[in-house]
């Protein structure tokens, strides 16, 4: 146990110091997770034996999901919005789109059979959530024309369709009768759907559930979220919706309201997603056996040039051709067509059901995989400022300091308290979802100066410090949110 337990936290904490190093020189940190992985593997340093695909695929599945549910938990759905539909087609039609080119480049390359090939193809035709949030986010690149939050929204919702193309290609390949392509369209349509709906209705109903439910202690709130996001997958899967969908289009709603403690809850999950994305990255390299890699790289190697340079490319100048993105723009977003934990974790699946070329395609997946976060994630930012368009430092959205700390002199301080038959007694601050330009900054209950954040109950006869615009403002904020009875 104690051995056990001093690998771990070898692993992590070594994970940890060299992403600094890889920041220095602008390395991913994804890439280094990876390294530390094979070198600790079997035919590392450590030596550890491990070739359990089930718990990898198991590790990889579920940490995709709080990866997921993380990204959408920090995304703006305003600036989802713009570009929702291009986004859906890229992660829909682009994938096929992706998956049959891909398929047919194999198909000609390695001779196998063309399922085979098309289930290879199928396997690294998304691109990958973990990647691009980690590199996008941590490296704090701002794009221009909502590219960011298309690549992110993207790769985000792309996952389903390549599992849905790979667990039905190898069902073709095992089973002895194929389906249709009507059933094929119908599944996927009701997986999609059924996704969407209820992500959609449980992150509406998130933020009131932890407005209301006033827990004793802070620590609980994580836990709830925790647990309901582990329901809501698991509900959706079991009535044939797909749950990836289901809690990414949770996170994205659930952060278009105000609820108590939304920023430390945003944080946790931030650190949750890395320590999903460590630990995923561990696993694989040590999954992986390097002295196997050697003989597929170069055909992993020229499957990637490919993907790169002609199938991704054809994939999005296709999904983008109604819109007004430029040739620069569709450009970038076709670099930035990471490859990452989902292809790895696929490309477990054909080992367990026994598939022809099964160990080989593991193996091209994982270099490939290595070659598109090394070269095209350390690349991105550089990509950005050449084809214009990354957003200059110096032309962040408008926020001026000046105005930021003289806003308090163009506003006017109140007092107010509250009544004894008062609306908003028993509420917390959060719930009332208050305008902006209305500030309620500091309340005096029972001779103690209390600062007011998100969970803050109102109770009779506190003494509220409001700053707000103007008296009018002021009244009519106060009537309509129910601070005067």
């Amino acid at each position: 146990m104690e051995e056990n337990l001093i690998i771990i936290g070898v692993l992590f904490l070594a994970s940890i110091f060299f992403s600094k190093i890889s920041d220095k020189y602008g390395i991913p940190a994804l890439i280094v997770f990876l390294c530390v992985g094979m070198l600790a593997g079997s035919d590392g340093i450590l030596g550890l034996p491990f070739d359990d695909t089930k718990f990898a695929a198991l590790v990889g599945n579920l940490a995709l999901i709080f990866i997921l549910f993380a990204g959408g938990f920090d995304t703006n759905i305003k600036s989802v919005a713009p570009i929702l539909k291009v986004s859906i087609v890229l992660a829909t039609l682009g994938v096929v789109i992706t998956a049959i080119v891909l398929g047919l480049f194999i198909y000609l390359l390695l001779g196998w059979s063309l399922l085979e090939s098309f289930l290879l193809g199928a396997i690294i035709s998304s691109t990958d959530a973990a990647a691009v949030f980690a590199i996008l986010r941590s490296r704090g690149i701002k794009l221009k024309n909502n590219l960011g939050e298309l690549l992110e929204f993207e790769s985000g919702s792309n996952d389903p369709m390549a599992i849905f193309l790979t667990m039905t290609i190898i069902g073709i390949i095992s089973a002895s009768q194929t389906p249709t392509a009507g059933n094929i369209a119908i599944e996927l349509a009701m997986q999609f759907f059924i996704g969407g709906v209820v992500g959609y209705a449980c992150g509406c109903s998130l933020p009131s559930i932890l407005n209301k439910i006033q827990l004793s202690s802070w620590g609980f709130y994580p836990i709830l979220v925790l647990g309901f996001v582990c329901l809501v997958f698991g509900i959706t899967t079991k009535i044939g919706g797909n749950g990836y969908i289901a809690v990414y289009v949770m996170g994205i709603f659930a952060n278009r309201r105000e609820y108590v403690y939304k920023k430390n809850l945003v944080g946790f999950f931030d650190g949750v997603a890395w320590i999903m994305q460590i630990f995923v990255f561990l696993t694989l390299g040590l999954l992986v056996f390097p002295s196997s890699l050697p003989s597929v790289t170069l055909m992993a190697a020229l499957i990637a040039l490919f993907l790169t340079f002609v199938a991704r490319p054809i994939s999005v100048f296709i999904g983008t051709i109604f819109t007004k993105f430029s040739i620069k723009e569709k450009t970038f977003i076709s670099w930035v067509g990471l490859r990452g934990v989902v292809p790895v974790i696929l490309s477990t699946y054909p080992l367990s059901a026994n598939i022809n070329h099964a160990e080989d395609m593991f193996n091209i997946v994982f270099v490939i995989v290595f070659i598109s976060v090394l070269i095209q994630g350390s690349t991105i930012s550089k990509a950005a400022t050449i084809l214009g368009v990354r957003l200059e430092e110096n032309k962040k959205e408008e926020v001026k300091e000046p105005s930021i700390k003289n806003q308090i002199f163009y506003q006017s301080i109140r007092q107010f308290s509250i009544e004894e038959d008062s609306k908003i007694i028993g509420k917390n601050l959060a719930e009332l979802e208050l305008p902006e330009n209305f500030y309620v900054v500091l309340s005096v209950r029972d001779g103690k100066y209390i600062k007011v954040t998100g969970s803050y109950l109102f109770k009779a006869n506190d003494l509220l410090l409001i700053v707000c615009k103007d008296e009018d403002f002021y009244t009519k904020i106060l009537k309509d949110y129910g601070f005067i009875a």
